[in-house]
């Protein structure tokens, strides 16, 4: 049995990963309304990837036998300066979700949780891996500046992204 403590607190952060997935979403149309399709597929498989985080959580949650409580989610930001500025919220969005999960996994070791906190530790993996490829796109395009030639080629280069095809559901 859950606590309710740690039910709502994977509850919220449920929300937080589907808000993540819905701004992802929203730098994508960004992007591809400036004709950054690259960047634009980039962060539609990075929306994708934080919806399976989500689903990850929920079907923990359902696995335990335990109530989900969906809550409605706010409109993302669209609008942007640059590409630059795209990837800057992105990697500032990551260093966030790091530090809810971060709090998430100290909560649910501290009420002893231990399904909870082995499901966790995955997360906490998966951020220093996501923190560090938004903290390395950001670099480049600092490195580029204005340099159209070099937007173009980070662009292209963010296009090679394909989707993980690997199962993220409560089993693992």
């Amino acid at each position: 049995m859950m606590s309710q403590t740690v039910l709502e607190a994977i509850n919220k952060q449920i929300h937080a990963e589907l808000g993540a997935s819905y701004s992802y979403l929203a730098m994508s149309a960004w992007c591809e309304q400036h004709s950054f399709t690259g960047s634009a597929r980039w962060l539609r498989v990075q929306s994708q990837e934080e919806h399976g985080h989500a689903m990850r959580l929920f079907d923990f949650i359902l696995a335990r036998n335990a109530k989900l409580d969906l809550r409605g989610l706010e409109q993302p930001r669209s609008e942007y300066k640059s590409l630059t500025e795209v990837f800057e919220t992105a990697y500032d969005q990551e260093k966030t979700v790091s530090g809810q999960i971060e709090s998430l996994y100290e909560l649910v070791f501290k009420e002893k949780a231990y399904p909870a906190v082995v499901q966790l530790e995955w997360f906490l993996t998966e951020q220093v891996e996501e923190e560090k490829t938004c903290r390395e796109i950001v670099a480049k395009l600092q490195m580029v500046g204005k340099d159209p030639s070099g937007q173009l080629e980070i662009d292209r280069e963010l296009g090679s992204r394909v989707p993980d095809k690997s199962p993220k559901g409560a089993g693992e």
